[in-house]
């Protein structure tokens, strides 16, 4: 008896599993890790994340309903910014960082350059009260899609009723950004052993293996931590990353490491894109690291690379590009909810 017990428990919990992540949804790519983010709580639906994708285009997420999250968050760069270093907000002001890029974040610990968000459901709720970005409440935010003629239908067909809530709201928003998976560039093809690096692509491999990886290993190319990179201050900002939050002088300069994955496409660089290339990125770390009691351990040791080496390792960083994940309808301007003019 008790052994037909322990075979119903597993057999409940690998049903219960298959159902919190659907997999037509949702897949984790062959040889990642498991997700961070708790399904459980959110479980994806197709309606759920129509609303989400619907929301992050909208700019009524906004006090003036001038500003939504692809303002800055642009799926041609990846969910990043470049047409400007720091973002830009409501009323043409300017914020204190770069957009970040938006992708793979089911398996994020944390999020912002300083880690202040630390779960995928809250982190919008930061741009849409920023007074320097959407200046607007959540309370509001929900107020005007009650009042739309294409939210409350959505809201009923995804969860049965038409009630909006600031809770399922950010849910949704959730669900979109966690479908955002990037795992399809040639980097990915050379793994699943599809194709053959170039050999200048394979020498580009060894380099940032040796030099790189330390901080962003594979499979996501980012550890998750807080790294000091040997950036100087800047003189306007005065940035000190993670410091802000935590207060502890050992966060000094210490911002997240972000992902490599669409490089090519998520200029400009570094939390406040002080470089507009990624050739200056090279000189940064061959050249540019400034020493300090918080620097990175593994960039006390200096980085040599020839001109010849910075070339293959710049060929090996646009593998990581994924047009894909770049052009994918999916992800693009839900015309097919917005294109009715008599829907708002």
């Amino acid at each position: 008896m008790k052994k037909l017990i322990f075979l119903f428990l597993i057999l409940y919990f690998s049903l219960a599993g298959f159902k919190i992540i659907n997999e037509e949804l949702f897949t984790i790519p062959p040889k990642w890790p498991k997700p961070l983010y708790d399904f459980s709580k959110n479980p994806l639906s197709s309606d759920k994340i129509l609303i989400g994708r619907a929301l992050f285009y909208d700019p009524i997420l906004s006090r003036n309903n001038t500003i939504s999250c692809t303002s800055c968050h642009s799926q041609y760069t990846s969910f990043a910014h470049v047409d400007h270093s720091l973002s830009h907000g409501i009323d043409d002001k300017i914020g204190i960082r770069n957009a970040p890029v938006l992708l793979n974040l089911a398996w994020n610990k944390s999020f912002m350059w300083d880690g202040a968000i630390n779960h995928l459901d809250m982190q919008p709720l930061f741009p849409i009260h920023h007074p320097g970005e959407m200046d607007e409440t959540l309370e509001n935010v929900v107020d005007k899609m009650q009042k739309t003629k294409i939210y409350p239908a959505m809201f009923y067909k995804a969860f049965g009723d038409s009630i909006i809530t600031g809770e399922r709201t950010l849910k949704t928003i959730s669900q979109f950004m966690l479908t955002l998976i990037s795992a399809n560039s040639r980097y990915d093809s050379m793994i699943r052993k599809q194709i053959i690096f170039t050999d200048q692509e394979k020498n580009g491999y060894k380099l940032f293996q040796k030099n790189c990886a330390f901080c962003h290993s594979e499979p996501l190319f980012t550890n998750q931590l807080f790294e000091n990179n040997g950036l100087t201050v800047d003189s306007t900002l005065k940035d000190y990353g993670k410091m802000k939050i935590t207060q502890n002088p050992d966060d000094s300069l210490k911002f997240k490491v972000p992902t490599l994955r669409n490089i090519e496409f998520s200029y400009p660089y570094m939390h406040d894109g002080r470089f507009k290339n990624l050739y200056a990125v090279l000189k940064h770390y061959t050249s540019g690291i400034q020493k300090s009691q918080t620097l990175s351990q593994k960039l006390k040791t200096p980085i040599v690379l020839s001109s010849n080496e910075k070339v293959d390792l710049l060929a090996f960083l646009i593998t990581l590009t994924d047009k894909n994940f770049l052009f994918d309808p999916k992800y693009s301007y839900p015309k097919e909810i917005f294109n009715n003019t008599q829907t708002k």
